[in-house]
């Protein structure tokens, strides 16, 4: 029974997968606003139904990838020696997750945050899933050291701009170099003293 059960989900997963690389090759190929969920659909090779039993909307299909990181991340983030200094578990769970810079992941990751860029409507869904993971992350570190004297909301928002503002500027470069890399230097400068 467990190895049916597998193989449902694994295949469940090559399905999803399969729809969010569609949705993002069609509107790379076509722009957001000329791509409808039936396009997606037909190129992933499923139905209009199979679309709507993975994503409520092509802006969920197009940001699976994102959302598959940040879970990721903030399971990454618990994982890390609860006796690790808060900032420091934040970069280092990043670190861990950062795919070669020629990666189809790091490609995927380019391409989603050029098109939030451009588009209001799925930056405010990324926005809205940005929120939710500021949530986990601070629940994540909690009681780490350095959140008796930083609020562990505060290092959650300080690590949220940082990697927003490394993945813009990674994004906008169309950089060859690693999404880590930027978020390191950034990183740093959040953690120097303002004054």
């Amino acid at each position: 029974m467990e190895s049916i059960t597998g193989l449902r989900e694994r295949k469940k997963a090559a399905t999803r997968q399969a729809v969010h690389e569609a949705a993002l090759r069609l509107t790379v190929e076509r722009g957001i606003e000329n791509v409808t969920v039936e396009a997606i659909a037909d190129a992933a090779g499923v139905s209009r139904r199979t679309f709507s039993n993975y994503f409520a909307s092509k802006d969920d299909a197009l940001l699976f990838g994102e959302e598959q990181q940040t879970r990721a991340l903030v399971e990454t983030l618990r994982q890390r020696p609860p006796d690790e200094p808060a900032w420091t578990a934040l970069l280092a769970a990043a670190g861990t997750l950062s795919a070669r810079a020629d990666s189809p992941e790091e490609r995927a990751r380019q391409v989603r945050s050029r098109l939030a860029v451009r588009h209001p409507s799925l930056l405010a869904r990324q926005m809205g899933n940005h929120v939710a993971l500021e949530r986990d992350l601070v629940e994540a570190i909690g009681g780490r050291p350095g959140t008796e004297r930083i609020r562990p909301q505060v290092y959650a928002a300080a690590f949220l701009t940082a990697l927003r503002i490394a993945t813009r500027q990674w994004a906008e470069e169309n950089a060859t170099g690693e999404l880590m890399d930027y978020l390191t230097e950034i990183g740093a400068e959040f953690a120097r003293p303002f004054e």
